[in-house]
């Protein structure tokens, strides 16, 4: 894998602890707890399976949005605020995802 889709998936991974740090100021009243170091080695291992999976031997930043939001709905936790405002963890990860630079 490339070091800079490995960047690219610890960018969307820190976005969801520290959003103020990626300009994501909105999106902190949204997390509770966002995801792990697990979380970053569990989306590196299924971007390279969903690459496998279309015939390719290198990851592309494609392949990390593509199988994202399965990977990490569940490890991130939303706050009350957030589930009034009817907003889900992947709406969070879609946020995420328009504003950080694709490598």
């Amino acid at each position: 894998m490339d070091e800079k889709v490995e960047n690219y998936i610890l960018d969307i991974v820190f976005a969801t602890r520290t959003p103020d740090k990626y300009k994501l100021d909105k999106l902190k009243p949204l997390i509770a707890y966002g995801g792990s170091p697990r979380a970053s080695i569990n989306l590196a291992l299924a971007s390279k399976a969903h690459a496998f999976l279309n015939k390719r031997g290198y990851v592309i930043p494609e392949d990390v949005r593509s199988i994202c939001k399965d990977v990490l709905r569940h490890r991130i936790a939303i706050t009350y605020e957030s589930e009034a405002e009817e907003k889900t963890s992947e709406t969070v990860i879609q946020k995420i995802f328009d504003e950080l630079p694709v490598p």
